[in-house]
């Protein structure tokens, strides 16, 4: 057995026993109930058919998890619906897993709050783009596609509170060169100056799936009514979960949608926590 194998084993083991711990399954029992045996399977599954998952400290692997199980979104790369992504924290010295949303995911979570009639995200190739307003936003895409050529992304959502003529809707394009700079000013794995670093961000390995998630994003930050699961989901992606609660944004400064997003769930949560200490004793 090589070394790297017996590194490999190590790690693995050592997150096997972190999940099997009595403290992490009642925290696991407790934030899902009736779907803990379900996250378990799923979480060992990703974890275990993924080498670099197994460098991260196991306890934010587990609460990365319980991000996607509190959504009831599956974790896979080959799913799009969300990922862990391991983050090597510097200051730390370790690797950990940062928990991100696919566009998947988060048009799942709208399609499912029963709010949005239509919603959609994508990719703009070459010659698709016939008209734009800077001024209301609005474009076609009605062009003919003349190459392979990525030249933007687009998102839309219609709400459900009129026909098509009357219903509330809105759209997002940005260029490749906006979407390029919005990556390179919130990702320090893709800014990085490290090849090796640079190499191992999902920016890199999948930008159009992470230019669609982010436009999207942008989009319902800025103009949907988003439901509870939505602000969670926006809120956390991209950030690091911590035991205690805390989402931590190792690898990026928020963008100010986001950023108030998080406050306001925060603000939620704590209103929740009061209503329970305050509520009647039934006699």
């Amino acid at each position: 057995m090589t070394k790297e194998m017996e590194i490999r084993n190590s790690s693995l083991k050592e997150f096997n026993n972190t999940l099997r711990a009595e403290r992490t399954q009642q925290m696991v029992i407790t934030a899902l109930r009736g779907r803990a045996d379900e996250y378990f399977r799923n979480i060992a599954s990703v974890v275990a058919n993924s080498p670099d998952l197994q460098k991260c400290d196991p306890i934010t692997l587990i609460c990365g998890g319980l991000q996607a199980a509190n959504l009831c979104l599956p974790i896979g790369s080959g799913l799009g619906f969300a990922y862990l992504i391991p983050y090597k924290n510097t200051k730390k010295g370790c690797y950990e897993a940062q928990f991100q949303i696919g566009y998947k995911g988060l048009v799942q979570l709208a399609i499912r709050s029963g709010m949005f009639s239509d919603i959609n995200t994508g990719i703009v190739y070459e010659g698709e783009l016939s008209s734009y307003d800077k001024i209301s936003g609005k474009f076609k895409l009605d062009g003919e596609r003349k190459s392979d050529k990525v030249i933007g992304y687009f998102a839309f959502f219609r709400l459900n509170n009129g026909d098509a003529d009357t219903a509330f809707s809105k759209s997002l394009y940005m260029t490749t060169d906006e979407m390029n700079a919005h990556a390179l000013r919130y990702s320090q794995t893709y800014s990085s100056r490290y090849e090796s670093t640079r190499n191992s961000s999902k920016w890199t390995t999948d930008f159009h799936a992470m230019a669609q998630k982010t436009v999207l994003k942008l989009l319902l930050s800025r103009y949907a009514p988003m439901s509870v699961e939505i602000q969670q989901a926006v809120a956390a992606d991209q950030a690091i979960a911590r035991e205690d609660g805390v989402l931590d944004y190792v690898d990026n400064e928020q963008p100010e949608e986001q950023a108030q997003i998080a406050e306001a769930v925060d603000d939620k949560k704590e209103e929740m926590r009061n209503s329970e200490q305050h509520a009647p004793e039934l006699l």
